[in-house]
């Protein structure tokens, strides 16, 4: 089943000809919105589809096609796009609501999978979404076709989205809840606790270097010179390896165990990228760097809270 979707799929490639780039083009060129309908499973497709647009920059609606011949059609505005998903492209519904639409002067496009239908013959452009065969065993039930739908749905939003120039930045516009969004926007400077900056001096003892990691709870401390600039860190693990060594525990000084060059990251980075870096090195924590001055710590635990993990 999955293998006859697949290449239902891939065949599609085959069908982006002249009326679907004319019809982005067209979209472009338009100052109205797209408004988009079916029935039964096309319907669903639709509001997917709907949903893909609106967070990708292109005013997108709903409207069931049966709905529309009962008081819906007067959502439809003179310069928007209609855009009806249909199969077969001859059922009684769109039979009806083809006429209607055409009459409000509204440019129609037929997302179909029977290109000689009687939707794609009235429609201004034509998206082709031929299939062989329906992945049910009796060919019967939508599953390629409302698959290849939605596909070619998706490939006419990132078309129009890369035509926009959509970015990153105007696509957290559209999402800024959950954690999707927070990858979009969120900084470290957002998440970095600026009252919890764990560090000692160079020549800091022992004692000292327990107590401010312990205090500061953030399994780690910055070891600093006396202009307070950034030498080195010290984390747990590196206490444990030098127990472990048999160090004389109270003549030892921060600057013999503590890692030089400790990985960074700017307080204006995206909290996504400091993730990816944890990641990258298989550590826990970060130093948050403000230029040549330490603003703080980003930990793990800091991008589980957020959702971000």
């Amino acid at each position: 089943m999955l293998q006859k979707e697949a290449n239902a799929i891939q065949n599609l490639i085959n069908y982006i000809d002249d009326d679907f780039v004319a019809c982005v083009e067209a979209i472009l060129e338009s100052s109205g919105r797209v408004v988009i309908t079916g029935i039964g499973k096309s319907a669903i497709v639709a509001n997917k589809i709907v949903a893909t647009l609106n967070s990708t920059g292109t005013p997108a609606l709903f409207m069931h096609a049966a709905d529309a011949i009962h008081g819906d059609l007067g959502m439809i505005q003179k310069n928007d796009f209609v855009i009806c998903i249909s199969k077969s492209g001859n059922t009684p519904e769109i039979k009806v609501l083809v006429p209607l639409l055409k009459r409000l002067g509204s440019k129609l496009i037929a997302l179909v999978s029977n290109v000689e239908s009687y939707l794609a013959e009235h429609a201004d452009y034509v998206l082709n979404a031929t299939i062989e065969e329906e992945a049910c065993p009796n060919n019967l039930a939508p599953t390629t076709s409302t698959t290849v739908h939605m596909a070619m749905g998706d490939a006419l939003a990132v078309c129009l989205l890369e035509a926009r120039g959509f970015s990153s930045q105007d696509f957290a516009k559209y999402h800024p809840g959950g954690a999707l969004g927070k990858q979009l926007y969120l900084t470290v400077a957002d998440v970095i606790p600026k009252n919890l900056v764990p560090a000692v001096k160079e020549d800091a003892l022992l004692t000292e270097i327990i107590v401010e990691i312990s205090s500061k709870r953030l399994g780690a401390t910055a070891v600093v010179d006396h202009s307070s600039q950034l030498l080195g860190i010290i984390t747990d693990g590196d206490l444990r390896r030098m127990l472990l060594s048999g160090a004389d525990i109270h003549q030892v000084k921060a600057i013999e165990i503590m890692t030089k060059n400790p990985k960074t990251i700017s307080q204006d980075e995206f909290a996504i990228r400091a993730l990816n870096r944890m990641k990258e090195f298989n550590i826990t924590q970060l130093v948050a760097m403000d230029g040549d001055n330490i603003a703080g710590f980003i930990h793990i635990h800091d991008l589980m809270k957020e959702g971000i993990v």
